[in-house]
């Protein structure tokens, strides 16, 4: 009877070691989705709650082939229709997440609106169209560089500038 019993005991001290091990590997992942977020946070506009939500949303950044696909996942891109050979832009699809794009919407909206020094493409935005279309590129290109900074394990730098690969120039002439 005392050996069943010791065996017992064993058994649930077996259990409560597997049960660590499985809590401690979702610390881990739950560890790099805040080394993520504290990432997306220096993003201006995007606060506590848009970052964590992104780097949840985001994971690894692979389940979109660019930034352009991200956006237009949470709906932050012109819904396009047309009949006949003529395309008509119309307003934000909105599809997608909902909680994402109104953070991101409302992100936007606190920079244009509190930032001291905003990006000169911006300036020039709002200088030739309404508020709201401001609004929407500036959380559209948010979304785009949460989701770089994610895919490329990049830290955010405000004065970074892309550039095309060699040969894009040569490329586009050609065509």
């Amino acid at each position: 009877m005392m050996r069943r019993l010791i065996d017992g005991q064993l058994a649930t001290l077996g259990d409560v070691e597997r049960r660590i091990e499985q809590l401690e590997a979702e610390l881990g992942v739950l560890q790099k989705q805040m080394d993520k977020a504290n990432t997306l946070r220096l993003v201006p506009g995007i606060g506590l709650l848009g970052a964590t939500a992104l780097a949840a949303t985001l994971g690894d950044g692979r389940g979109w082939r660019s930034g352009r696909e991200f956006s237009a996942s949470l709906g932050l891109v012109p819904a396009h229709a047309g009949s006949g050979g003529k395309v008509r832009i119309g307003s934000l699809s909105k599809h997608g997440d909902p909680y994402l794009r109104t953070l991101l919407i409302h992100g936007a909206r606190s920079v244009i609106t509190h930032a001291k020094v905003k990006p000169e493409w911006l300036e020039r935005l709002l200088a030739r169209r309404p508020l709201n279309v401001a609004v929407a590129a500036l959380a559209n290109k948010m979304a785009r560089t949460a989701w770089a900074l994610v895919a490329h394990g990049r830290v955010y730098q405000r004065e970074w500038k892309s550039t095309p690969p060699k040969g894009c120039a040569a490329q586009a002439a050609a065509a």
